[in-house]
């Protein structure tokens, strides 16, 4: 059997690249099921905390509906729901949870506490976002790619805007192990820590993956299959939002940048909520503050024919599905598949 079973899903790195595949793939037969309404009950009877500090529509939806799918039953635990953190530690909490439920996921700031949880609880973990990592983001976001192009090895994704949040760590590490070139385009105070770097230029001297980091956005785009960004400051960061909005418009996806890529076929990703409009609070007070119609991403773009954001979202839903089967499910994975 694969070192799948009972295992924890805290970063990328926790797997290889060739578990990291099954996963995907696993995520496509589990969507194909789906679609074609044929039950796949691999968590029958099992109990899962879906632990939350931080508010989410994608993570806990998909996470909540991949449980109903796979037979499980979801509880929900908000930050005010629990003593998590105020009266009580994250391993007195990881304990308790591990003794009444079959899996814990937690979405939150510290990689530290999805560790804890992962180490007291004695049962499997799964990130569904900390500050350092995206694991179950990367499933469905390399699942699209794969869809979309046929093949993963070889292509190019370009992430451009804050090169040192979750996202770019998750897309830079995780492009590196599957063998996709990754560019990331930021302004220099805002690339990613040397050491997500050096660990990405690992996997990438193993499969051929080609990493280049750059402030020229016009570089970073260049033949890139796939256009990625983010929001430019992450939940709960503390920052002058003119001063980054200034620092990174060079490198808002828009038409312009677009057209920079080379290539005619080139598809926009993003892992969502996108500030493309003013059709949010915030999308609203910062586009009037800085009189700017979108943010990070134009509405043109965003919902234009190369955007496949949609469907990257609703891909959470089968990737997380693969990732909590497999540690769960008592599946049959031969070793064989990994050697």
């Amino acid at each position: 059997m694969s070192h799948f079973a009972g295992a924890s899903f805290l970063k990328e790195i926790d797997f290889t690249p060739a578990e990291l595949t099954y996963l995907i793939d696993f995520a496509s037969h589990l969507k194909t099921l789906k679609a074609n309404h044929i039950p796949h009950p691999y968590l029958q009877g099992k109990n899962i905390a879906l632990l939350f500090e931080k508010t989410s529509t994608r993570t806990r939806s998909a996470f909540t509906v991949a449980a109903n799918d796979l037979g499980a039953h979801p509880e929900f635990l908000g930050k005010n729901d629990i003593q998590f953190g105020k009266k009580e530690s994250v391993i007195d909490t990881a304990k308790v949870l591990g003794s009444m439920f079959d899996g814990i996921e937690f979405r939150g700031f510290s990689q530290q506490t999805v560790e804890q949880l992962a180490e007291y609880s004695g049962v499997p973990v799964w990130n569904g976002l900390t500050d350092d990592w995206h694991p179950t983001q990367m499933i469905a976001d390399f699942l699209t790619l794969k869809e979309h192009f046929g093949h993963l090895a070889g292509l190019t994704l370009t992430y451009v805007g804050d090169g040192r949040n979750n996202m770019a760590n998750s897309l830079l590490v995780t492009s590196a192990m599957l063998g996709v070139n990754i560019h990331i385009g930021a302004p220099t105070q805002l690339q990613p820590d040397p050491k997500v770097v050096k660990l990405a230029q690992g996997y990438a001297d193993q499969t051929g993956s080609n990493i280049l980091i750059t402030d020229d956005p016009l570089a970073a785009v260049a033949q890139a299959d796939a256009l990625y960004t983010d929001v430019w400051v992450s939940m709960g960061e503390q920052v002058d939002y003119g001063a980054r909005i200034k620092q990174l418009l060079p490198f808002q996806i828009n038409a312009a940048l677009l057209a920079q890529t080379g290539k005619d076929e080139t598809i926009i990703m993003h892992c969502l909520p996108a500030l493309h409009d003013h059709q949010t609070e915030v999308g609203a007070a910062l586009g009037e503050k800085y009189h700017l119609p979108a943010i990070e991403i134009t509405d043109e773009v965003f919902n234009g024919s190369k955007s496949v954001v949609f469907t990257e979202a609703a891909n959470r839903m089968p990737a997380i599905k693969a990732i909590m089967a497999v540690s769960l499910g008592n599946l049959f994975i031969p070793e064989t598949l990994f050697k």
